[in-house]
């Protein structure tokens, strides 16, 4: 008769429900990007940590050669090219910037600190002396910080994206259910889909500025002569892959609505959104990329705030460091960008069932 050791049942019931929670993870970490960290852990639990570390080495020691190699090169060819700014700036320079963009900032927070910490002394003292009626609250209107203007080209771009989805999505379901309003609608998209920005930003301009007639609003014109631009831009994707995404969806569930009488509501609310939602969070992944770059350009074009007005600035400034800070710029659009798309891609492993965690 065979026994078995108690002690040996207890550690593979707790191996198990530890890798239980490490695939569980998993899913997670591939939608943050960060898939290497998985077959670390699992090395750590014991999972034959021969075989993880060809996955480690796949997943994170390759991207780390490359990124290197990549760092190497630039380093090296960088001095050897000769541009009216100077020699191109290396990974050593660009990173110097990025210190000094971040003491600028911190300067000019101080100031602003300072500033608002005078204006309440000078306030309490004119209601100390009976003056009230001369107290005033001034807003500071010092120089934008490098944080700031990415915090205006995030805040521009998510406004011009969420009209866009509120615009795309409800004509992408009408399309996708309806022959009619498809043939209705594909011209106006094959017209207006590839149209520039650039041609755009004229247009949203002098349209804003012709209804938009204050700057004492809730959204200042160059917010909304950005985000809009955004919006016309975008919106593409979303209303195509929305488009499709309904319309191909089981022609078995269509009769299935048909037997049970649904009405229109009901059947674009329990049938036809959550079968289409994969390829509408494609479109919504793909026009928030699109948003970003679009919104840059706008920026740069039309000198509104953010990051393309900081890039074209430093252009225009024409210093020694200014290429190196476009540089630095360059960097936080292409790390901000794959951060939007990770968020995007993370809200679509919450409402669909692409992942499979």
């Amino acid at each position: 008769m065979t026994t078995v050791d108690p002690d040996f049942a207890d550690r593979e019931a707790r191996k198990e429900r530890v890798f239980a929670r490490i695939n569980k993870l998993d899913a997670w970490f591939k939608v943050l990007g960060l898939a290497w960290i998985t077959p670390i852990l699992k090395a750590a639990a014991g999972d034959n940590p021969k075989a993880q570390m060809k996955d480690i080495w796949l997943l994170l020691g390759v991207p780390l050669c490359a990124i290197i190699g990549f760092l190497l090169l630039w380093g090296t060819l960088a001095p050897k090219v000769q541009t009216s700014l100077g020699a191109i700036p290396g990974p050593a320079q660009v990173w110097e910037q990025v210190g000094n963009l971040h003491q600028d900032a911190q300067r000019e927070w101080d100031k602003e600190v300072a500033f608002y910490e005078r204006q309440e002394a000078r306030n309490a003292k004119l209601i100390a002396d009976g003056k009230a009626d001369r107290v005033k609250e001034r807003v500071y209107t010092g120089k934008p910080t490098y944080y700031s203007q990415i915090w205006t080209s995030i805040k521009t771009v998510f406004f011009g994206f969420l009209i866009a989805t509120a615009v795309a999505v409800p004509m992408g379901i009408a399309a996708g259910l309806s022959k009619t309003a498809n043939a209705a609608l594909n011209p106006i998209i094959q017209i207006f889909k590839p149209v520039s920005p650039l041609a755009w930003l004229p247009i949203v301009t002098m349209v804003v500025s012709a209804v938009y007639t204050t700057n004492d609003g809730l959204f200042t014109k160059s917010f909304l002569v950005s985000a809009i631009t955004v919006t016309l831009c975008s919106l593409w994707p979303t209303l195509i892959n929305t488009a499709l995404g309904v319309s191909t969806i089981d022609k078995d569930l269509v009769n299935v609505s048909k037997v049970l009488k649904m009405g229109t509501y009901s059947k674009i609310t329990k049938l036809v959104l959550p079968s289409a939602l994969p390829l509408i969070f494609t479109g919504l992944r793909l026009s928030l990329g699109v948003g970003w770059m679009v919104l840059i350009a706008a920026e740069m074009l039309a000198q509104n705030p953010g990051l393309g007005k900081f890039v074209w600035d430093e252009f225009q400034n024409g210093s020694s460091q200014s290429l190196a800070k476009i540089m630095v710029a360059v960097l936080t659009i292409g790390l901000i960008g794959f951060a939007l798309d990770r968020l995007m891609y993370a809200i679509q492993s919450l409402f669909t069932f692409s992942n499979n965690r």
